[in-house]
């Protein structure tokens, strides 16, 4: 996905895409906006591309209210972000479900992921660009490239802050983890 990019167009219809996800959940119809014929007309060749996503929402500004994604590359974007949109909303362990009374004060953001890449020097990370995935025996976490600027991390606690992520003590990036990166396309609301 070297040089991938999504026209503001695209980007509009998979915000579309998550927001119809939550509302269809929260009215309990099941997939019907994703099936549809507007929105099957509306899907481009960049929408069909399998790539991984992330679905962040965001309440009163910049307060997080969920965010949950894959780096799954075997499913097309719209129908990732479909999935993810309702995960975010109903399935992060760090909240509780959203309600119908909270999803006008949400806002959607979306991560559209690069593939993973294995990095054996850490000095390769740059801040801002690149996302980070650690894995550590059973353990994992993983950082979007947005989250280090907007928490003005520098590299070190990007990788102390991914170590945590994963469950992990702050130094265990430097003990036979593997670290990869990734980049994202990242736009919202």
């Amino acid at each position: 996905m070297k040089n991938f990019d999504l026209t503001e167009n695209e980007k509009s219809i998979l915000i579309k895409i998550a927001r119809k996800s939550i509302e269809e959940s929260l009215n309990r119809n099941k997939d019907l906006f994703i099936n549809s014929k507007e929105l099957l007309s509306e899907i481009t060749d960049s929408l069909k591309i399998n790539a991984g996503v992330f679905v962040t929402l965001k309440t009163g500004g910049e307060h997080l209210r969920g965010c949950i994604g894959n780096f799954n590359f075997g499913i097309p974007i719209y129908q990732n972000v479909y999935n993810m949109a309702k995960e975010a909303a109903f399935s992060d362990p760090r909240f509780r479900p959203l309600s119908n009374s909270e999803l006008q004060n949400i806002k959607i953001e979306i991560s559209v992921l690069t593939p993973l890449e294995k990095i054996d020097d850490i000095d390769s990370i740059e801040i801002g660009k690149h996302g980070l995935y650690l894995i550590k025996g059973p353990c994992h976490g993983v950082l979007l490239p947005q989250v280090a600027t907007e928490c003005n991390m520098d590299r070190k606690g990007f990788l102390e802050a991914v170590s945590m992520k994963a469950g992990l003590s702050s130094d265990a990036y430097k003990n036979d983890a593997d670290i990869c990166t990734f980049s994202a396309i990242v736009f919202g609301e």
